[in-house]
């Protein structure tokens, strides 16, 4: 369970500038197995999913995932939520697929033949097995992608948190991280502007302006962030 209580973040102005709000009192208990988050850009979602797994701290309040709090117990919730950026760059840094998974089981401590069989039927299960010793440069945007989610789901976490990873995708690439995503067993918190993604979600929470501002099913919530982009 993930829990905001209270939560507000706020960025120090530069140069005596005034600081800057980014969310504003967020209470939140969240149980649902996919929880879709929906908002303009600047409206606060991406600072609310980076709290998840303590990326970004609240500046007042507190977020809490299965008891532990981001703030205090900030590398137990790591390992317990993974996060994937839109950006599968920012992610991937190894120089092959291979040697990128073997690095995301690095802290499990597995012997090099069990690490090395692990890392195998990874690749395998994302069906980037015949790739798994070329150059990560070579691969398409969406295979990236994968490849980022492959290094994350290796460690098996409870939590996964997305933020936006549809986003630079072409149509195929995108209907296929949206599938992977949609098999997961792990709890899902999905930050999209992809409203039919949204929609498949249990739980849709509109940000707007620093706030949850709508908070409910997936058809009710996807209908209101389009009447509040509607007058904008």
């Amino acid at each position: 369970m993930i829990t905001f209580k209270a939560v507000s973040v706020v960025v120090e102005g530069a140069g005596g500038a005034p600081d800057v709000p980014i969310l504003d009192d967020v209470d939140l208990r969240l149980t649902e197995r996919r929880i879709a988050v929906v908002g303009a850009n600047g409206s606060g979602k991406s600072t609310l999913a980076r709290l998840v797994n303590g990326l970004v701290l609240p500046t007042s309040g507190r977020v809490v995932v299965d008891g532990l709090d981001t703030a205090s117990d900030g590398a137990a919730v790591r390992r317990k939520v993974g996060f994937v950026f839109t950006d599968p760059d920012a992610q991937v840094v190894m120089p092959t697929p291979q040697e990128d998974i073997a690095l995301s089981l690095r802290r499990l401590r597995l012997d090099r033949a069990e690490r090395d069989a692990r890392v195998r039927g990874i690749l395998d299960r994302f069906d980037l097995g015949h790739l798994a010793e070329v150059s990560v440069h070579s691969l398409s945007g969406g295979q990236k992608q994968l490849l980022a989610l492959a290094g994350v789901l290796a460690t098996e976490p409870e939590i996964l948190v997305c933020d936006e990873p549809t986003t630079l995708l072409d149509l195929r690439w995108r209907r296929v991280v949206d599938e992977l995503l949609d098999s997961l067993d792990q709890q899902v918190v999905l930050v999209t502007h992809d409203l039919e993604a949204a929609a498949r979600a249990d739980r849709v929470l509109v940000v707007d302006a620093g706030k949850v501002v709508a908070d409910g099913g997936a058809p009710v919530g996807v209908e209101q962030y389009r009447a509040l982009m509607a007058v904008r």
